[in-house]
């Protein structure tokens, strides 16, 4: 049986504040102690085994079976003296949540028949889950099951405690088909970086230093989410199934007086952070960032950079954590990217760089002339890329979640433009106004520079512009922000996307310049004439004025930028050949993997907003019409009885306003909720998907905000004392 809400209420409001215990008072004492990390490796593993496994992980090269006998014995172990009892290849397919499937360290030895733990590097290497369940495009046929998890020795093991004290070895692993193709996110992510490794790093050595042998994109993932009491989630049907409420009026106060924005953060709350920090520190996550969000009951986490494929790791984890987390504190983390109409939705900013092996930041400018250039490169380099396709970018980040944020008047908007502050647009301005290259007549050492005018870049921008958070692709300073990305998703799809095309751009570049250094111009002049060209080129899309105004959806159509702002529309972007030939030539996606995640997520879509519609109109027939007309009997008794004693007609002809009312809702209501089933079957009838998805996100959801709107007028009038689910107030009012 349903929680009531006002049983929920009075749970909610009964909670006491669970105590947490401090490990010790040092972070540094248990940081990254439950993962398999370089300093463990190194205590537990011969010399050539650890040279072979840094080596691998390094390079991307093979690790022989000998040291991945060694490997799984170190790894067994160490986490037997950790508690754990079972392993399991923790991988990320694409159902946009992590999967495992443990298995034990126990075994029988059959020649004696005693038991044994037992872990070899074959079952490190890879395991076997079922590749047909998961969603896979139609790679594989329901009768075809046969798939693979493989170890990513790049990612450390960790050992995730569960709740009954006992814990499982997780080793982060690729998902692949038994035919070879990619079911996961990590997989081309993993090729996606060693792309741009192998881009960056060449125009780094050519052009700037010979010394860099490896260029790497970090990623730092601020994390928004919302939390509510558990009672009172489990008391309204739309949270648990859908994960957002499709009911609920306006309170009251919501966030107009913007005092929830980095406020007090509250008890329970606070205490389910230091929680859930002090388990993700124990992961190697360094997560360093806690605050309260703009809406009440919105909140975020925000790690310290790393590499993109563990931080994409990372944020996987971290979620799954902090769901598991907050049942100890009886809450309830929501992810979705817009839980609450009328209040800020949440999202995932994906800050994006590039690091050298000597430490140097590509997109950090310096107090060097010389240096400057190099970070000029890259930085135009990036803008050109995400010039030259913002449409893959827009397609990378589309979800039926985020569809309510992008172009719905919240950050970001739907149309994807870079922000770059007025510093760096006034180089590129002066760039793309430089004189010609033939006009150039250069001397070594500085002068080279200063004619350029290359060293006007002043060595620290962060603070010599103001932040957009209109933008949703921002530069700040020394990283570019990628804003769009929704806060259930999952950061390695779209990173793939931005590593791919920058890599792709990278690579046109040192083309574009060899092909000019082959006429004898001198190397700067080469590199500044391709720059002042991409600056250009790439123009349209920077954009540093307000993205949520009417007036930039004008001027971005005038630009020629488009504004896809339906889920359908903005994947269709994957289809294009010329979106196919950019993944297929790098083999970042085959072909055919670029097809199935495009029907993957579609299918997605059309099931979430199937969901949405089923529940919606459960709660609307089952929860609020039997409401409203109950409450619209007791009214009606109540103008029978005051006719029956003689009261003038006028002092309850409110009350028949009323009833009035009910009445016209409560009708819409029905009519509207059998409309939408009507629109679902004809939906469900329609064998091409891409049809299917059109008519879901069109005429579906299109009865959504028709029916919300009876609904939440409702709401407003029907006594409290009757009202059936748990209000906005009462769950966004966390303490």
């Amino acid at each position: 049986m349903a929680i009531t809400r006002f049983k929920a209420l009075e749970l909610a409001q009964s909670r006491a504040t669970a105590v947490v215990k401090i490990p010790t008072e040092k972070v540094s004492d248990y940081y990254g102690n439950m993962t398999f990390n370089d300093e463990v490796m190194r205590s537990l593993l011969s010399p050539e085994a650890y040279l072979k496994i840094t080596t691998a992980i390094n390079t991307g090269s093979k690790i022989d079976r000998d040291a991945a006998d060694e490997v799984a014995a170190a790894m067994k172990s160490w986490a037997i003296s950790k508690g754990a009892t079972h392993y399991t290849h923790w991988f990320q397919p694409l159902t946009g949540t992590t999967a495992e499937k443990h298995d034990s360290f126990f075994d029988i030895d059959l020649s004696t028949g005693k038991a044994v733990e037992k872990f070899k590097g074959s079952a490190l290497v890879q395991q076997e889950p079922d590749a047909s369940s998961f969603p896979n495009g139609g790679i594989r046929s329901t009768f075809e099951a046969r798939g693979y998890t493989g170890w990513d020795p790049s990612s450390p093991a960790f050992i995730m405690e569960n709740a009954a004290g006992t814990a499982t070895l997780c080793i982060p692993s690729v998902f692949v088909s038994y035919t070879g193709e990619a079911l996961d996110y990590k997989t081309p992510l993993l090729k996606s970086i060693e792309l741009i490794d192998k881009a960056a790093t060449a125009v780094v050595k050519e052009y700037f230093n010979r010394d860099v042998t490896k260029v790497v994109p970090t990623v730092g993932i601020e994390q928004e989410y919302f939390l509510v009491d558990e009672a009172l989630y489990n008391a309204r049907p739309d949270l648990m199934m859908a994960g957002r409420t499709v009911f609920g009026h306006a309170p009251a106060k919501g966030q107009q007086l913007e005092d929830h924005y980095f406020g007090s953060i509250p008890t329970r709350v606070n205490a389910f952070m230091v929680d859930f920090e002090i388990e993700a520190l124990k992961l190697g996550m360094p997560v360093r960032t806690r605050h309260n969000e703009v809406a009440p009951a919105q909140f975020e986490v925000a790690p310290t950079f790393e590499e993109a494929n563990l931080a994409c790791d990372h944020n996987a984890l971290l979620m799954d954590l902090m769901s598991k987390v907050a049942v100890k504190h009886k809450l309830k983390v929501l992810f979705h990217e817009k839980p609450f109409a009328g209040i800020n939705g949440s999202g995932k900013h994906n800050n994006w760089a590039l690091g050298t092996d000597t430490g140097v930041n590509l997109l950090g400018p310096s107090s060097k002339p010389k240096e400057n250039l190099r970070f000029l490169t890259f930085f135009v380099n990036v803008v050109k890329a995400v010039h030259d396709n913002a449409d893959l970018l827009r397609a990378s980040i589309a979800s039926s979640g985020n569809e309510h944020r992008l172009g719905a008047n919240e950050a970001p908007p739907a149309i994807v433009s870079v922000f770059l502050g007025s510093t760096m647009n006034n180089v590129l301005d002066d760039l793309e106004n430089m004189k010609d290259i033939e006009e150039f007549q250069l001397e070594k050492g500085d002068n080279v520079y200063l004619k350029l005018g290359i060293n006007k870049i002043p060595s620290l921008i962060l603070d010599n512009t103001d932040r957009n958070r209109t933008s949703p692709f921002a530069f700040t300073g020394n990283k570019f922000e990628f804003r769009a990305v929704g806060s259930s998703a999952n950061s390695a799809a779209p990173m793939t996307i931005l590593n791919t095309i920058v890599a792709n751009q990278l690579i046109l570049f040192r083309k574009e310049v060899d092909a000019i250094l082959e006429k004898g111009v001198k190397k700067e002049l080469a590199i500044m004439d391709v720059l002042k060209r991409y600056a250009k080129e790439s123009k349209k899309i920077r954009f540093e004025g307000n993205g949520y105004s009417d007036e930039w959806v004008e001027e971005a159509a005038k630009r020629g930028l488009s504004n896809m702002k339906t889920t359908p529309e903005a994947l269709l972007v994957y289809t294009r050949p010329e979106s196919i030939e950019l993944f297929t030539k790098y083999g970042i996606y085959s072909k055919e993997e670029m097809h199935a995640r495009y029907e993957i997520e579609l299918e997605n879509y059309i099931k979430k907003i199937q969901i949405e519609s089923r529940v919606l109109g459960d709660m609307a027939i089952n929860h609020i019409v039997s409401t409203s007309l109950k409450y619209q009997t007791q009214l009606v008794e109540n103008v029978k009885g005051q006719k029956e004693i003689g009261i003038d007609p006028q002092y309850y002809a409110p009350t028949v306003e009323m009833i009035k009312k009910i009445s016209e809702y409560t009708s819409k209501i029905v009519l509207l909720q059998n409309d939408m089933t009507e629109a679902r079957k004809e939906a469900n009838n329609v064998e091409n998907i891409e049809e299917r998805a059109f008519l879901y996100g069109s005429k579906v959801k299109g009865y959504f905000e028709d029916i919300r709107y009876a609904v939440d007028k409702l709401e407003l009038i029907i006594d409290d004392d009757e009202w059936p689910l748990p209000k906005y107030r009462e769950l966004l009012m966390i303490k």
